[in-house]
């Protein structure tokens, strides 16, 4: 079984050789794991590193992108190239450590009942931690607004922690996504809802970064409220 772990880069250099080593280190039964870095022309030489990565080990591959493409079309272009390469199982994560490793063995496990498993914040086990009161209700309320628009059974709509089956990939028109940041996230799950996959949840603390700066914007977030809209009313399927 083929699983590549897709991780999005913008100034990483902090974190991007420990989070490949430490994936790469884990031991998953039947499972051989690869990584797509989509970086997006880093200017703290996150590419270069990325680039030394991949030379020492053929199961790291990199996509360099021109400049800030936007997290969807980042996910995108590793999805692309995971598919190409015959991936199984198609996972989408953070690189500044939000996302722990250690918790992918018990995705893919999941993975066993689920066509999308997603890493969850808001079920029996879950949690955040280092995070203020502000961001806490910003992140439930737009979890709850998410799923009481589009009807989602997910908790965690908004997480980024997640592992496709291929064949989710393949049924997914990955052409037709609007959404090209963080709102990307609840787009997939949308569309993904649409076709009847079925979709897990496993518990995960997310832990806010200890090293270099977070990419969400105040744009971001309104950006995302905009795209529950247009999925809610505008028939955006196809």
């Amino acid at each position: 079984m083929k699983l590549f772990v897709i991780v999005p880069t913008y100034n990483e250099k902090e974190n991007i050789s420990d989070l490949v080593g430490d994936i790469l280190g884990l031991e998953i039964k039947d499972t051989e794991t690869g990584i797509i870095i989509v970086d997006d022309n880093s200017p703290d030489g996150t590419g270069e590193i990325a680039d030394s990565l991949a030379a020492a080990d053929p199961a790291v591959c990199v996509i360099h992108r021109e400049g800030k493409l936007g997290l969807g079309t980042a996910y995108i272009a590793g999805m692309r190239l995971a598919l190409e390469k015959k991936g199984d199982f198609i996972m989408t994560m953070d690189a500044d450590f939000s996302h722990n490793p250690s918790y992918i063995p018990d995705i893919i496990k999941a993975m066993g009942s689920s066509d999308i498993v997603i890493g969850s914040r808001y079920v029996s086990g879950g949690g955040t931690r280092h995070w203020g009161l502000k961001r806490i209700i910003l992140s439930k309320t737009a979890n709850l607004i998410a799923k009481l628009m589009l009807k989602f059974e997910a908790n965690d709509c908004t997480a980024g922690f997640r592992c496709y089956r291929r064949a989710v990939l393949e049924a997914v028109n990955l052409d037709n996504i609007f959404s090209n940041g963080y709102s990307f996230l609840v787009e997939m799950l949308y569309r993904c809802r649409s076709k009847n996959f079925r979709v897990g949840e496993v518990p995960i603390i997310f832990v806010d970064r200890t090293r270099g700066k977070s990419k969400i914007s105040r744009k971001e977030i309104y950006k995302a409220m905009l795209t529950l809209v247009k999925l809610r009313f505008g028939g955006f399927l196809s």
